[in-house]
């Protein structure tokens, strides 16, 4: 465990995986202490993707429920962290697709019927809510791009790391990437 400068225990790494590997295989006392290790990391992720915080706050709540129940399927070649970031994301980008089909105009007597511009609402941790927009239409066809391009472009992740989590060897992966690029593009620019 490694202590922060204010007196604080913070977790490292190596124990983050240690205790993942051991909810994993069924240590329930490990699952406890890994959930509350890692929410506040989880829902600084959600935050980081949906502007109002009882939005974060549950899209938190659903990713934490996954961790819980989805555990067994983090294989361990990889840093528990970056599978939980996946998570996370994922469970705030379904909050995200969850809010914008709700969000539908109440006055239809004026004839208006255009939803908010999402890019106005929120620029979060270098990512706008229209690269999410655009994430969602790239979706519709091509959904093995998505989640290379988010973590590699959003998060920064190396390729292979990318390659490892998403079980593809690394030229599919750099080709995804490359494609998904190509088709976010216009999309960013409003070119549909």
């Amino acid at each position: 465990m490694i202590y922060s400068g204010d007196g604080g225990a913070a977790w490292g790494p190596d124990e983050i995986d240690d205790l993942a590997r051991r909810a994993r295989d069924g240590d329930r006392e490990a699952l406890e202490q890994l959930l509350g290790v890692v929410r506040p990391r989880v829902l600084n992720i959600c935050r980081g993707v949906l502007p109002y915080s009882g939005d974060a706050e549950d899209a938190c709540q659903e990713a934490m429920l996954n961790v819980a129940t989805r555990i067994g399927t983090w294989g361990g070649r990889g840093r528990f962290t970056t599978w939980l970031h996946i998570v996370a994301v994922n469970s705030a980008r379904t909050a995200y697709r969850r809010l914008k089909n709700l969000a539908t105009p109440t006055d239809f007597e004026d004839g208006s019927h255009d939803r908010p511009d999402p890019r106005t609402t929120s620029v979060i941790a270098g990512t706008r809510l229209d690269l999410l927009e655009a994430m969602e239409e790239i979706e519709k066809d091509h959904p093995q791009y998505v989640e290379p391009l988010l973590l590699r472009d959003v998060y920064g992740l190396p390729y292979d790391e990318i390659a490892a989590l998403v079980d593809a060897p690394l030229g599919t992966v750099k080709a995804q990437i490359h494609h998904g690029r190509k088709l976010a593009r216009p999309l960013l620019r409003g070119e549909q």
